[in-house]
C-alpha cells in the first residue's frame, strides 16, 4: 500500500502527519520568545494622569471621573494586548556579507516577514542586540516581507554568534515599548583588523627575484648608462658607448625583487595574562594580515607560517580568503624554542613575534 505524499509533507515514504509534526517543530523552534517591557515617556505621564484620576473619583465619587478611569483603564489594558499581538508571527533572517573586519563598520542585511494572512504590522523596531542600532519598519502588510540593512561594528576577530533578532513595537499609542526576540543562530567569521597599506615593514628580501624594479641594483634590465666610477664593477663597462663618447661607460641594471612573500608568525608565547600582551599578540596578527592583503592585491605570492599551521604560497582571492581565515582563528600556544623558518628563503620575509620570543 503506497503512502501519499508530496514535497510540502518531507521525505518519500513518510507518512503525512510525520510531515506535519516536523513542520509544527520547525515553527515552535522559530516562534518569538516574550521579552521585558519598558514604560515610554509618554506612557508614564499617562500613567500618572491615571492615579491623579482614581484619587479624584475616590475622594469625590463622581460618576463621570469613575467613567473617564475605565476607559484610562481599558486603554492602558488594550496597548499592552494589541502591542504584544503586533509582534507575533513574524519570520526574521540575516544576510551576512563575504567579508568581516574588526573594528571596521559592517552592514548586514535583514529580512522581516509578516507570517499573517489578515492582519498588518505596524510601528516594528528590529536590532540584533538589546543596546545595539535600531532600524524602523513603519508599515508591513499581511503576507509580505521587510527589508533592510543594519550597520554593526565587531571589537574583536574570530568566531561570532549572533543568536537572537530582537522586535520591539510601540504600536498602538506609544504608551508601552513591548519586545519580543526570534531565534536566527547565525555564526559570523570575523577578520583581524587591516591597518593601511605600507604601515608594516618588511625584512630585505633575496637579491634573485621574478621582475624588475624602477630603481638601480643586481639585475639583468638596462636600468640607465652613466659615466664609470672609482670602485663601479668593470664587467658592466658599456664598451661600444665608451668607443663612441670616449670614456668609460658604465651600465646600471635594474634591480630584480621577488613575487613572493613568507609571513612567519610565532604564535608560541604561552599564557597572555595581562591585557598589555593580549593587545600585542593582536597588533602582530592585524600587521600579518595587512601584509597579506597588501601583496596579494598587488599580485604576490604569500604563505604563512605558524607554530600550528602552514599555508603554502598561493595566489588570488582564494589564498586571499584563506589567510584571513587562518589569521582570524589564530590563538596563542605553548612556548617552544624550535625557531620558524620560510620554505622560501628568496621571498619577501615578515617575520612577528612578541619581544623575547624565541625567533629564527
Amino acid at each position: 500500500m503506497e503512502i501519499p505524499w508530496s514535497a510540502a509533507d518531507g521525505e518519500p515514504g513518510r507518512p503525512r502527519s510525520a510531515g506535519r509534526w516536523a513542520r509544527l517543530r520547525e515553527r515552535l523552534r522559530r516562534r518569538g520568545i516574550p521579552e521585558g517591557i519598558r514604560i515610554t515617556k509618554v506612557g508614564l505621564w499617562f500613567v500618572l494622569l491615571t492615579v491623579v484620576v482614581a484619587v479624584a473619583a475616590t475622594n469625590t465619587g463622581n460618576n463621570a471621573l469613575y467613567l473617564v478611569l475605565a476607559s484610562m483603564l481599558a486603554l492602558l489594558a488594550v496597548s499592552g494586548v494589541v502591542s504584544r499581538w503586533n509582534l507575533r508571527r513574524m519570520e526574521v533572517a540575516l544576510a551576512v556579507p563575504l567579508d568581516l573586519f574588526a573594528r571596521r563598520p559592517a552592514t548586514l542585511g535583514f529580512s522581516i516577514r509578516n507570517t499573517s494572512r489578515r492582519l498588518p504590522r505596524w510601528l516594528l523596531l528590529f536590532s540584533i542586540s538589546p543596546k545595539g542600532s535600531v532600524r524602523l519598519v513603519p508599515h508591513l502588510p499581511a503576507g509580505s516581507t521587510a527589508r533592510g540593512t543594519l550597520d554593526l561594528l565587531f571589537p574583536r576577530r574570530g568566531r561570532q554568534r549572533v543568536e537572537w533578532a530582537h522586535l520591539s513595537s510601540l504600536f498602538p499609542l506609544g504608551l508601552f515599548r513591548k519586545g519580543m526576540r526570534y531565534p536566527l543562530g547565525v555564526e559570523l567569521l570575523v577578520y583581524p583588523e587591516l591597518f593601511p597599506a605600507g604601515a608594516v615593514e618588511l625584512d630585505p628580501s633575496g637579491l634573485v627575484g621574478d621582475r624588475s624594479a624602477p630603481r638601480a641594483g643586481w639585475g639583468h634590465e638596462l636600468h640607465s648608462l652613466r659615466p664609470f666610477r672609482q670602485g663601479d664593477d668593470p664587467r658592466a663597462i658599456h664598451w661600444k658607448k665608451s668607443a663612441q663618447t670616449g670614456g668609460l661607460i658604465f651600465q646600471e641594471r635594474e634591480t630584480e625583487e621577488s613575487l613572493r612573500l613568507s609571513i612567519v608568525f610565532d604564535n608560541a608565547v604561552g599564557r597572555l595574562a595581562s591585557e598589555t600582551e593580549r593587545e600585542r599578540f593582536e597588533r602582530l596578527v592585524s600587521e600579518a594580515a595587512t601584509a597579506a592583503v597588501d601583496h596579494l592585491d598587488r599580485g604576490f605570492e604569500v604563505e604563512v607560517v605558524t607554530r600550528d599551521r602552514h599555508l603554502p604560497f598561493a595566489a588570488g582571492p582564494r589564498q586571499r580568503r584563506a589567510v584571513l581565515e587562518l589569521l582570524a582563528l589564530v590563538e596563542p600556544c605553548p612556548r617552544q624554542r624550535q625557531p620558524l623558518a620560510p620554505t622560501d628563503l628568496s621571498a619577501r620575509q615578515l617575520r612577528l613575534a612578541l619581544p623575547g620570543e624565541v625567533g629564527p
